[in-house]
């Protein structure tokens, strides 16, 4: 039982990992694009500003939040208890 527990938890963890991995690549993408959309200027620049902050931050926040709690889903799983303070004697 405890191998396929540690099985699961470093499966997990990679999951999540790769997960946040991206949205933080796709965060500097919609960077980018903001930057982009600075240098072009006008009608074309609203138009890039307007698709990334209605059709890519909405899809970045979501996969975000459901990624942090898979993440706490995988400390669950580990027994890991990070959030808490240490009982010095």
């Amino acid at each position: 039982m405890k191998e396929w527990r540690e099985k699961g938890v470093s499966v997990c963890r990679l999951i999540f990992g790769y997960g946040i991995m991206l949205t933080v690549f796709a965060g500097g993408a919609t960077f980018l694009g903001y930057l982009a959309a600075l240098f072009i200027g006008g009608d074309g620049a609203a138009l890039i500003c307007e698709v990334i902050y209605k059709q890519i931050f909405p899809v970045i926040i979501k996969t975000t939040t459901c990624l942090v709690l898979f993440g706490i889903f995988t400390m669950y799983l580990a027994g890991e208890k990070a959030l808490t303070p240490n009982k010095r004697k």
